[in-house]
């Protein structure tokens, strides 16, 4: 009998042998080896898709939960720069150690079944998080949400974010075949929270047809505000006065406002008090969103690799203020729309510091430079770190330094610690 990996880093190079393809459109194999594994969550289970603000949603709700006393469980990815980020009990990451013993069951049960590396993790934590001693867990999907990993768990709530265009080559060319596969992550009888303001014809109609509990921004839940607070209101809850998140951006309202609605779909089984909502919205944290990092030059770093969330991005720098001069690092996926994702913050970037990025999926940094062309100072790096290195010191104190795109991006300059600029011109 071969001998099972030791450590995490070999258990992920298994993963990475053992399926011919690294994306496998099918939950027939991951549903499988769950019914053998005996896989159950009784705890409440929120389930997270959408095409931007996961993330942000997941963290709000950890957060709000956490602040009412709540044990909570989050399967987050992909992670900045360590594995175990993706697994988080009560607001921490786990050790790698405590996960060893459910890729050892995983491996077990599978038997012949060969698993793509994201099913196959996507197995052992949420193995983990079942047998923890949890109130809540909740699970971020990866991709779509019919064929996802995670859409073998049946939700007791489901909340799907904004719906753009992004995976376009598995998930359909337009927002409606998108929203379609991302709809089918909602269980009958069950609260479906939709938090984009324009849901796709098709994540409606799903929820119609197999007859989901929809709640529906606009119509179900509102928010309003001014620079200072904001006000929420459900079907029956409202909440007066609240504090802004602290993740910043406008975006954040609709991450929110959608949370504030799944809490209120579960709230027999959770409750919440305004003092957790409160509390909860105001220490959130969740690294690479719109993440403004205090030094000279000023630090903005973001995960943003889609033309909805660089648009977002774009009007976020926008509102920050005056600053003599922006840089960009900027790296990102080949098989993204990345001159779609530029449009919008082009203006706002005076000079390029175009990385290559360690994986074969990326974009070379030639290749980020020709969509640029040479209207603006382009320069070509190996790395993200190398490149936010160069942008460094061409800066002032007073200028501003923008990393976003890829998570491998944001992640790279991040793999040695928060980074604290001081340019040399300081002083």
């Amino acid at each position: 009998m071969t001998a099972l990996p030791a450590t995490l880093d070999d258990w992920l190079a298994h993963c990475e042998r053992m399926h011919p393809i690294s994306m496998d459109l099918s939950l027939e194999r991951t549903v499988e080896v769950r019914r053998r594994l005996g896989l159950e969550f009784t705890m409440p289970l929120i389930v997270v898709a959408g095409t931007n603000g996961k993330g942000s949603t997941c963290a709000m709700l950890e957060s709000i939960a956490m602040q009412a006393g709540y044990r909570v469980g989050l399967y987050q990815k992909p992670e900045l720069v360590h594995f175990t980020e993706r697994c988080r009990v009560d607001g921490r990451p786990v050790d790698a150690d405590a996960l060893l013993p459910h890729f050892d069951a995983v491996e077990q049960a599978r038997g012949d079944i060969t698993l793509t590396k994201f099913e196959f993790t996507t197995l052992a934590i949420a193995r983990l998080l079942s047998l923890a001693p949890l109130d809540l867990v909740i699970l971020e999907v990866g991709l779509g949400g019919r064929y996802d990993a995670v859409n073998a768990f049946d939700a007791d709530c489901t909340v799907i974010t904004s719906i753009d265009l992004d995976h376009t080559e598995f998930l359909g060319p337009d927002r409606e075949s998108i929203g379609f596969e991302k709809a089918h992550v909602m269980r009958t009888g069950r609260p479906a929270i939709v938090g984009d303001p324009l849901p796709p014809a098709s994540v409606v109609d799903h929820a119609r047809e197999i007859g989901a509990d929809l709640w529906l921004a606009g119509r179900d839940f509102r928010h309003d505000g001014d620079r200072q607070q904001w006000n929420w209101a459900g079907r029956g809850r409202r909440y007066n006065g609240l504090g802004y998140p602290a993740l910043r951006g406008a975006n954040q309202l609709l991450n929110a406002s959608a949370a504030l609605a799944a809490f209120e779909s579960l709230r027999e089984r959770l409750p919440i008090t305004a003092q957790a909502v409160r509390t909860g919205l105001a220490l959130v944290d969740l690294p690479g969103r719109f993440q403004v990092v205090p030094g000279q030059p000023a630090l903005v770093l973001d995960v943003a690799h889609n033309p909805q969330s660089v648009a977002a991005l774009a009007l976020n720098l926008d509102a920050m203020g005056f600053y003599p001069r922006t840089r960009a690092v900027f790296g990102a996926m080949r098989d993204k729309d990345i001159a779609g994702a530029l449009a919008k913050i082009r203006p706002l970037i005076d000079e390029w510091h175009v990385c290559a990025l360690p994986t074969a999926r990326a974009a070379t940094a030639d290749e980020l430079a020709a969509v640029l062309g040479d209207t603006t100072p382009v320069h070509r790096h190996a790395t993200p770190s190398e490149a936010l290195r160069a942008a460094l010191a061409a800066s002032d104190p007073a200028d501003r330094i923008v990393v976003f795109g890829s998570f491998y991006t944001v992640g790279g300059v991040l793999r040695d610690g928060l980074p604290r600029l001081s340019a040399p011109h300081a002083g």
